[in-house]
């Protein structure tokens, strides 16, 4: 969020990575093909008329806000396809006047109002879809007892450079460090920070938490609710990021033969990590990406857009190329055995450093056992669909 910035997606993200082909190319990573839009009807939208769109309102409105604030002239997005802010607010206008606890008048909005487009990553429409959710940890105000991990709030020497602001061709990409002699120079990585060698350490402990993982994978998740031993709650959220890459310790795990690619799951990192504590911190360093943290007063998390995320509503994307607030119809394969394939109407709020590609996403399923059991174990092929204003 900004969820690991968020949003990182837990699971190692082992393959990242899926027509008005007038946008031409829309965004394109390393090795990724170029983002492509087709026009198609609502009615061709799998489970369309199956959704309870009186949930997804709420979500939709936290969108608006933002984005009615806005200059109306600017682009939505950063190519001309997604149009400019003007459109989207005219259609945040007319959303605030209708029932939003009606489904029928709720769906009837945007099939008035949107037109969808099948998304594809070239001409391939399918990608990889997983999850992420809240964390619940233990922690302490002070270090003492069992509570020995910090969760560190952001240091005040820590520049983040939006190098979108600088170069429109470089929107949604950034680096953080820390400025020497009058150049910004590489922050301490994950290994260093952890050793203790992040000046004033010990005045920037946001809270001492009980266990070293759980201190590693609120750092995936950019987020969660820290049960604390004075027996207040007290959530967290994403604050800044050192600039080092995220590497996915799942892929490190196979690499070194303790997990079969098609065995990785955040439970059966989770397993391994408690396990084996001797050789989990050095896994775990792997990783050199490190979130800092800042106190929430609201009741959910914060995702990338600035607002607070729905649970089941929320979907993190590539930010480089798709915008934040855009309605998105989806339709992934079962997260479970035990549980039915996702055809729902999202909404684009959050991001995260593995979410990378075209058609590739991040669900957000909330705070608990169960949303981090769905979690935990998607990964799930599936395709979208964006909605943009007629």
């Amino acid at each position: 969020m900004q969820m690991h910035k968020s949003a990182l997606s837990v699971l190692l993200a082992m393959s990242l990575g899926a027509c008005v082909s007038t946008s031409g190319e829309v965004g394109r990573g390393a090795s990724q093909k170029p983002l492509s839009l087709s026009v198609e009807s609502f009615s061709s939208l799998p489970g369309w008329r199956g959704d309870k769109f009186r949930d997804f309102a709420a979500a939709y409105q936290k969108s608006c806000t933002p984005l009615l604030k806005r200059s109306s002239q600017n682009r939505f997005g950063q190519k001309e396809i997604f149009g400019k802010n003007q459109e989207w607010q005219i259609a945040c206008r007319k959303f605030s006047k209708i029932n939003k606890t009606n489904s029928n008048e709720v769906r009837k909005f945007f099939e008035e109002n949107f037109v969808p487009y099948a998304a594809r990553s070239g001409s391939n429409p399918n990608g990889l879809f997983t999850g992420y959710y809240e964390a619940a940890l233990n922690g302490s105000l002070t270090r003492k007892g069992k509570y020995q991990y910090p969760l560190h709030a952001r240091p005040s020497d820590l520049v983040m450079v939006q190098l979108g602001d600088f170069r429109e061709e470089l929107k949604g990409q950034r680096i953080a460090g820390r400025v020497k002699g009058g150049s910004l120079k590489p922050y301490e990585t994950h290994a260093e920070i952890t050793a203790g060698k992040l000046p004033n350490s010990q005045e920037k402990v946001l809270v001492w938490v009980d266990s070293p993982v759980d201190a590693f994978f609120i750092q995936i998740q950019g987020s969660g609710a820290v049960q604390l031993d004075s027996g207040r709650l007290m959530r967290v959220g994403y604050a800044g990021q050192n600039g080092h890459p995220y590497y996915a310790i799942g892929r490190e795990l196979v690499k070194r033969g303790a997990l079969e690619k098609r065995d990785v799951s955040m439970q059966s990192i989770r397993a391994w990590l408690e396990e084996n504590p001797d050789q989990a911190q050095e896994v775990m360093q792997t990783n050199k990406s490190y979130v800092f943290f800042k106190k929430l007063d609201g009741s959910a998390p914060v995702g990338g857009q600035g607002v607070e995320l729905t649970p089941m509503r929320s979907l993190a994307i590539d930010r480089s190329i798709i915008p934040y607030g855009m309605p998105v119809w989806v339709d992934l394969d079962a997260p479970t055995a035990s549980s039915q394939p996702i055809q729902r109407l999202m909404v684009t709020q959050d991001t995260g450093g593995a979410i990378r590609g075209p058609v590739r996403g991040d669900f957000f399923w909330g705070y608990g056992k169960k949303a981090e059991e769905m979690a935990g174990n998607m990964k799930s092929d599936g395709r979208y669909w964006f909605l943009l204003p007629k």
